[in-house]
């Protein structure tokens, strides 16, 4: 909520910044910066010690945003602390060997360039966490793929907001964020608790419950009671993207697992508590009923190498019938090629694809039509951001799937 009866104050530099002593460029961020300040009732700005940059794919910026963002680096504007990029529209190395269109390319690699342009890593993830780029707790960052933040806030107990394209790049562009939302401890206690009872078997089942609490508490901060699971780091990769495409959970915790959870009491007192005890809603939300499966998309968010090797140890020794590709950060590719693992899932028919992911990608360019995936965030936006009508489920179903090219008749684990 505004308040407006609050007032901003700026530091000598801040000034200087908005009054274009450093650049017309720098001008333009801080402008974006204080107007969100005075929108949310801040009384200050914050230093910020990262920026994770969305809005990366052509596919979603298209002409009008390429110009933006060129005019932006022609006037000078430079990031001032260490920034990586949302996922790209498309594989940035390999995008040919996969049938990505010249002409879509072209454009994607303007948009690259002009991030570069402003001194951008380009680094194309939405797990930025896994490619060196981890926050530390109590630290202020200002993320925008909403996965990352969820990970960053929760996870790693960083503290930043859910910030759009625009406000992430101006952030960056003057080292600081307006100080409102969950970069304040009082706005960082749970209002609600979720007590999971039915059991938990697979990354799929949390992400069908991350898919049921996102729509339970929309935007709210909810504290996880599970009764006989203890989620690692993968597992709550999967649980906070799902909340967040769902919902708009930028926060969640988890009893004795999340670093402010075991740190001290974050339930707000008076808190509403509600049990889950079935997953069947998520289910039957998420997983479509066609039979015929022409790909296999797993990493979204982008695959850890241990999800890698997971993939590459159940695959190994098949051939797939269905289109099989596992996306994930370049340098966890790297990683993947050097001890083996791409050649791997390579002999199998699969790709494991870097840069990008198939909500952002042009889809439209390729022949698919139907889908299988493990991803509850994948599941639920690629119906209307890529219009493939999609199966969802644990790994060893989408893999038999992708073996098959048809979608097992009763669910995994």
């Amino acid at each position: 909520m505004s308040r407006t009866d609050n007032v901003l104050h700026l530091s000598e530099e801040e000034k200087a910044m908005l009054a274009g002593e450093t650049g017309p460029g720098v001008a333009k961020a801080m402008e974006i910066v204080v107007a969100l300040g005075q929108i949310y009732g801040a009384t200050e700005l914050t230093s910020v010690t990262s920026v994770q940059v969305s809005g990366v794919s052509y596919k979603n910026l298209g002409d009008a945003g390429l110009a933006f963002l060129e005019e932006w680096a022609a006037q000078g504007a430079i990031v001032r602390v260490p920034t990586t990029l949302n996922p790209a529209g498309m594989d940035l190395s390999g995008w040919r060997e996969l049938g990505f269109s010249e002409a879509f390319a072209r454009r994607q690699q303007a948009v690259i360039a002009a991030y570069g342009a402003l001194g951008i890593t380009l680094t194309c993830t939405c797990t930025p966490y896994l490619v060196g780029n981890v926050p530390k707790l109590g630290q202020h960052i200002a993320w925008a793929e909403s996965s990352a933040v969820s990970y960053a806030n929760s996870v790693l107990g960083a503290r930043t907001n859910r910030e759009g394209g625009p406000s992430a790049l101006a952030a960056a562009i003057v080292g600081r964020i307006a100080s409102y939302g969950l970069h304040l401890e009082e706005n960082r206690q749970a209002t609600i608790v979720i007590d999971v009872r039915c059991p938990i078997r697979s990354e799929a089942d949390l992400g069908a419950l991350g898919y049921m609490v996102g729509r339970m508490v929309a935007n709210r901060v909810p504290y996880l009671r599970f009764h006989d699971a203890r989620p690692g780091y993968d597992a709550l990769k999967t649980l906070g993207a799902a909340m967040a495409a769902s919902g708009a959970v930028a926060l969640y915790h988890v009893e004795g697992v999340t670093p402010e959870a075991r740190a001290g009491n974050m339930i707000r007192h008076g808190a509403e508590v509600i049990a889950v005890d079935s997953l069947l809603p998520g289910y039957e939300a998420l997983d479509g009923d066609m039979d015929q499966i022409d790909i296999v998309s797993l990493g979204c968010p982008h695959a850890s190498l241990e999800e890698l090797r997971t993939v590459g140890e159940a695959i190994d020794g098949r051939r797939v019938k269905a289109a099989l590709w596992i996306t994930t950060a370049r340098g966890t590719r790297d990683a993947a090629e050097a001890e083996g693992l791409l050649a791997r899932i390579e002999a199998t028919g699969g790709r494991i694809v870097a840069d990008t992911c198939m909500v952002v990608a042009p889809m439209a360019e390729f022949a698919y039509r139907t889908m299988a995936t493990n991803s509850a965030k994948m599941a639920f936006y690629t119906p209307s951001h890529s219009g493939l009508a999609v199966r969802f489920g644990p790994l060893e179903q989408c893999l038999e799937a992708a073996v098959t090219g048809i979608w097992p008749s009763r669910r995994a684990g």
